[in-house]
């Protein structure tokens, strides 16, 4: 199938399959023309793909973690021990992100509720 048809089949904008490409996490066949024919299967692995971009993991890793990732009705699962380290090691990575995320959120909401009794106190005083 070619790219038009790959996009309609998986929501994913033609821009966005050529970018998966060129990262490496697809490797349609080119014709002589240079068209990108795709199989089948390329489907099932833009699927994943999404899935594993929607988990937080960025290209590089994904391109070492799709190989070794089986589909479990909805959800992928790791068939690699290996990989499964990794993905353990990159939602530590998330969960550290969180943290710091959610200490700046409160520092900004501690920071606003000051401002605002800064701000109400000077309107009643003047």
């Amino acid at each position: 199938m070619f790219i038009g048809e790959l996009s309609r089949r998986t929501s994913v904008s033609t821009r966005g399959l050529r970018y998966y490409e060129e990262q490496g996490l697809l490797r349609p066949q080119r014709r002589a023309s240079g068209y990108r024919e795709f199989e089948e299967s390329d489907v099932a692995t833009v699927r994943r793909i999404r899935i594993l971009l929607e988990a937080g993991l960025n290209t590089d890793l994904i391109r070492e973690v799709l190989p070794c990732m089986a589909d479990e009705g909805a959800i992928l699962a790791p068939t690699c021990e290996e990989m499964a380290q990794d993905l353990k090691r990159e939602r530590a990575r998330l969960g550290s992100s969180i943290e710091q995320l959610q200490a700046a959120h409160a520092m900004l909401g501690s920071i606003i509720h000051a401002g605002e009794a800064a701000t109400a106190g000077a309107s009643r005083d003047g």
